[in-house]
């Protein structure tokens, strides 16, 4: 027990460095699609910590193996779909993701259910899920209008 004590005690001093990106983010998605306002604050409040170079992080992140734990899925999180590193992904990436996205919130799949086990803002009522597909499809219709669709999906 002791040992184990020991152990808890040292990785304290022990932490991943921080999701925190100072600046302008040069290929954030609301560089180059509109982001209406009611769609930014529930981005802000159920996908940013995720899905962002900027992650918002509660008290008990002071704490490991906690703070480990949050990073893992944060990691996980941007690996899937990063909003401030959008316009750099081709733009069949791009296209599929906003698939990916509309496809999860449909799905009940996003925000994930640890995210919501303690932010419970991050619940989305019917009429958020539908302004984030609503945003979604609409960043896929401008990429339709803009490009050849065969250079968004790829051939069956």
């Amino acid at each position: 027990m002791l040992v184990l004590l020991l152990a808890l005690i040292v990785i304290q001093f022990i932490h991943p460095k921080k999701n925190k990106s100072e600046g302008p983010q040069p290929n954030f998605i609301g560089n180059s699609f509109a982001i209406p306002d009611d769609v930014k604050a529930i981005l802000a409040k159920a996908f940013n910590d995720c899905h962002s170079n900027n992650s918002k992080y509660p008290w008990y992140a002071n704490f490991q193996p906690v703070h480990w734990w949050l990073e893992d899925h944060i990691k996980d999180g941007k690996k899937h779909l990063n909003f401030d590193e959008y316009t750099h992904k081709s733009l069949r990436t791009q296209f599929h993701k906003m698939e990916e996205t509309v496809e999860m919130i449909q799905d009940g799949k996003m925000p994930i259910k640890e995210y919501k086990w303690t932010h419970g803002d991050a619940r989305l009522t019917e009429d958020e899920k539908n302004k984030i597909i609503g945003w979604a499809n609409a960043i896929m219709d401008t990429m339709k209008a803009k490009y050849p669709i065969d250079s968004l999906v790829r051939k069956k």
